[in-house]
């Protein structure tokens, strides 16, 4: 049986962590990962593990993707750093996937407007089209000022709606899943570049000088 083209991805920019095994641009099968000490004690072994279970060799795979972020600067960095040092090791192309993407590919509008908590007060958000292509750029702002600039008709995706419901007076909100390492896989297959061209979507470039307590 020949095999198809294989990504291995990962997120590990906030506090609920995931991988995936992608093939084809279906998810062969996706974990998620938790660790209070921080993702990169955990990543590489789950990895291994992961793709051991289901018989794939690192020269077998095409690409290796990973979240880009928003979210805290040190997860988006071990991810990053992970996916790149995996895809120049093996020779093969690697992936910066958008968080805000990938949650915008659960929705059904014409208009999709990812979001979830950045802290101080504010969300980070985004709005995306149909086909998830980002119309503007991702923000860093608090709720209400980011609903104003929005498309009445846009469709709201989040992974805790119920966080936002007073504020959001009312308004449908789509929920999203927590583990996007398997949409990131498969948003890959059309991104895939060389690994030194990797960068993050941190949003609030100033993270990098705060004192954050590492949530991923």
């Amino acid at each position: 049986m020949s095999q198809g083209q294989r990504i291995v991805a990962m997120d590990t920019t906030g506090e609920f962590g995931s991988i995936a095994l992608v093939e084809d641009g279906e998810v062969v099968e996706e974990v998620a990962l938790v660790s209070t000490d921080g993702f990169g004690r955990v990543l590489f072994s789950s990895i291994a593990e992961l793709m051991e279970r289901h018989g794939w060799r690192f020269d077998q795979v095409a690409g290796f993707a990973a979240g880009s972020g928003p979210g805290s600067f040190t997860g988006v960095r071990v991810g990053l750093a992970a996916a790149k040092g995996m895809a120049e090791s093996a020779g093969v192309q690697a992936a910066a996937v958008s968080n805000l993407k990938a949650m915008a590919s659960f929705g059904t509008a014409d208009w999709r407007a990812p979001f979830f908590d950045a802290r101080r007060d504010e969300i980070f958000g985004a709005l995306y089209d149909s086909g998830l292509a980002e119309v503007g750029t991702s923000t860093a702002q608090t709720l209400p000022d980011w609903l104003a600039g929005l498309p009445a008709e846009a469709e709201l995706l989040t992974p805790n709606p119920a966080s936002y419901l007073e504020a959001l007076g009312g308004r449908s909100v789509t929920a999203t899943p927590r583990a996007l390492a398997g949409v990131i896989g498969r948003l890959a297959l059309t991104e895939l570049q060389d690994p030194v061209a990797l960068d993050a979507n941190y949003v609030r470039r100033n993270d990098a000088k705060l004192n954050w307590k590492d949530e991923g």
